[in-house]
């Protein structure tokens, strides 16, 4: 399992959401308290962001160390600002290497995304049959070998085959799909997401056979006003709101919210 964030706010510096929240991802990373598996956030970290003011693609920064030994990330954490943030510390599941390419957040033109999760018996179940329905776009951006990035592979097919759907649809008709193949193999997964294209998050809080991994959101706090935080783990003290199982959770550029059934 892994550890994950999403901000959409005014813009504000990233240490305020990666190291200075009492409970934050740094401290996830070697003290969560939600985990369904694993002790430890400790094979990687990455975060994108988006510019505070141009429309342009996303940034992003990972390291295969852990986010607490990452000795750049204090600094440029206090210089970066931005007004949608995606973060993941992560936990590799076992047999799939730490690299860079496996870090997240993944990304595909405007859209990042990242994923608290796991399909079971990823290579020997699923990891051919989602190849298979990829365009051959989606199938060429992979560049790595998680069950994480085929789940982002899956949204992006969407995307390019409807450009017209919205982003909640197309992270809606991925799940379905992941559904579908995982009831034909048998496989149990869990699909905690988070996506963005600088404007929007959207999110779910999904599994299948298998524990449904902790995700809560948050509105308009003191310490962060006319904002929205997603985060698997409360960050801070404060009215967090449990997102219901099986539902995905939207926040539009107005910071409405809105939540749907899967």
């Amino acid at each position: 399992m892994c550890r994950l964030m999403g901000y959409l706010g005014p813009p504000v510096q990233l240490d305020r959401l990666l190291t200075k929240p009492e409970h934050s991802l740094t401290v996830q990373s070697y003290q969560p308290r939600e985990m369904t598996s694993g002790l430890l956030n400790a094979d990687g970290f990455g975060v994108g962001w988006y510019h505070p003011q141009a429309t342009t693609e996303p940034f992003t920064y990972k390291n295969t160390l852990p986010i607490w030994n990452d000795v750049n990330l204090p600094s440029l954490s206090r210089f970066i600002e931005s007004g949608c943030v995606l973060a993941n510390v992560r936990s590799a599941t076992s047999g799939q290497p730490v690299d860079l390419s496996n870090c997240q957040p993944f990304q595909n033109r405007l859209i990042l995304g990242i994923h608290n999760g796991f399909i079971a018996n990823f290579r020997q179940t699923l990891y051919r049959p989602i190849r298979d329905r990829l365009s051959d776009i989606a199938y060429q951006a992979i560049g790595g070998s998680t069950d994480s990035e085929h789940i982002f592979a899956l949204v992006i097919h969407e995307l390019e085959a409807s450009p017209e759907i919205p982003l909640v649809e197309a992270l809606h008709r991925a799940l379905t799909t992941l559904r579908t193949l995982a009831n034909e193999q048998g496989v149990s997964f869990s699909a905690n997401l988070i996506f963005s294209d600088g404007s929007q998050l959207v999110a779910s809080r999904f599994a299948e056979r298998s524990a449904v991994p902790s995700l809560y959101w948050l509105r308009d706090d003191p310490l962060f006003p006319k904002s929205v935080l997603i985060a698997s783990e409360p960050l801070f003290a404060g009215n967090w709101i449990s997102c219901p199982e099986h539902n995905l959770l939207t926040v539009d550029h107005d910071l409405n919210t809105e939540i749907y059934p899967i």
